[in-house]
């Protein structure tokens, strides 16, 4: 049995519990906001990253590989919304989105998405995306009821990636620029370069998703097998919405007792 067809049929089952990777404090606010957790769900995919020739001396995005790197997450993604989707929820919080290494070559990465979907108690299905699918998002409950009661919710998590390669300098400037203080301009500018490409790729995804603005945005970089001079930028966030004519919800303040 395929992995997929194991989930389905796990998913499928009637009347088992729910599980969820909620805190119990998450748990009792969720019920405050009338949402009920259904199930942990999960997508995964192991990539293989490919090889592209580059110009030691010039400083440009790797195109076919900023598309793999891209690919293997949405992958991921992909798969646990449509876990989601098979138990009918609304949407997924706190979707954490990892990768580890495969095996023993570098080239082989694992991506994983999970987090657990929810859904409305009264209103079920009245908080998906504007295609119908559910939502997903990385924050938290807390992060989410506070959301909620500004009149907005989560559309989806987005993303953007670029992967790119920042020119060598030569040998003579190198050499000047020995036991300086000195700015390195080929390196500010690729950097600079390089996030603001995935910058502009993660906010093109909210606005496709009909979004009104991204939250809690994240950026990290990282070089996995291609040395120092080859870097992958990658950035994420929530894409939020206003609810429309839609009352907030009023957080009411809970103080433990001990």
């Amino acid at each position: 049995m395929e992995p997929d067809q194991i989930a389905s049929a796990r998913l499928a089952e009637v009347g088992r519990v729910w599980t969820s990777d909620l805190s119990v404090s998450e748990f009792a606010l969720l019920d405050a906001a009338e949402f009920e957790p259904l199930e942990f769900v999960m997508g995964s995919s192991v990539f293989h990253i490919g090889w592209q020739q580059q110009n030691l001396r010039q400083s440009t995005e790797l195109q076919v590989l900023s598309q793999a790197m891209y690919t293997a997450r949405s992958n991921a993604m992909q798969r646990m919304l449509s876990e989601a989707a098979q138990v009918q929820a609304d949407g997924v919080v706190g979707v954490r989105l990892s990768f580890r290494q495969h095996g023993l070559s570098p080239e082989h990465i694992e991506f994983i998405a999970v987090g657990t979907s929810i859904r409305h108690k009264t209103q079920p299905g009245s908080f998906r995306q504007p295609n119908g699918s559910p939502f997903t998002s990385h924050l938290n409950v807390q992060d989410f009821y506070t959301l909620l009661s500004t009149g907005h919710a989560p559309t989806c998590f987005v993303m953007g990636v670029c992967v790119y390669h920042v020119a060598a300098q030569g040998f003579m400037q190198s050499l000047k620029q020995m036991g300086q203080n000195v700015e390195m301009p080929q390196w500010t500018q690729g950097y600079y370069d390089a996030r603001e490409l995935a910058l502009s790729r993660m906010q093109a995804e909210a606005e496709r998703a009909q979004a009104t603005g991204v939250t809690g945005v994240e950026w990290s970089a990282q070089e996995w097998m291609w040395g120092a001079h080859t870097l992958e930028f990658f950035t994420s966030g929530t894409a939020v919405r206003k609810l429309g004519d839609r009352s907030p919800i009023t957080p009411s303040m809970v103080l433990p007792l001990r």
